[in-house]
């Protein structure tokens, strides 16, 4: 037997996403400048969007219908998180291997690393 949903003629009335909520008191250049600032710093995209919500309560970069990565790739700052976690993984490897230089296992796991990198750039850039 097979139980039908009650059926309801309520309707759900949400604001949508894009538009701008009343309390949020930054503008498009602010937010902007925010951006640039945090990617200054090193930190990533999705690490910005964190601390614009956690630390200056924007709920989101789209009020503005322009993503985090849209406006680093403008000013040409941006960096894919992915790749930079390699490369960040490559440089503690190495530096490791420096001194111990009889490490075979960190040497293996720089070459695989270091393969990766490549394929992975190469991938991004097809």
């Amino acid at each position: 037997m097979v139980k039908k949903k009650a059926e309801t003629k309520e309707k759900v009335t949400e604001k949508s996403s894009k538009e701008k909520p009343s309390w949020l008191k930054y503008t498009e250049k602010d937010i902007e400048g925010i951006i640039l600032k945090l990617s200054k710093k090193g930190m990533t995209s999705e690490k910005i969007g964190l601390v614009l919500r956690d630390s200056y309560g924007i709920p989101t970069t789209k009020v503005y219908n322009k993503k985090v990565s849209a406006i680093l790739k403008e000013h040409k700052l941006y960096e894919d998180a992915n790749l930079k976690n390699l490369r960040k993984k490559q440089e503690i490897l190495r530096k490791h291997l420096e001194k111990n230089k009889q490490d075979k296992r960190t040497k293996r796991a720089l070459t695989i690393i270091t393969a990766r990198i490549a394929k992975y750039d190469k991938y991004l850039n097809r």
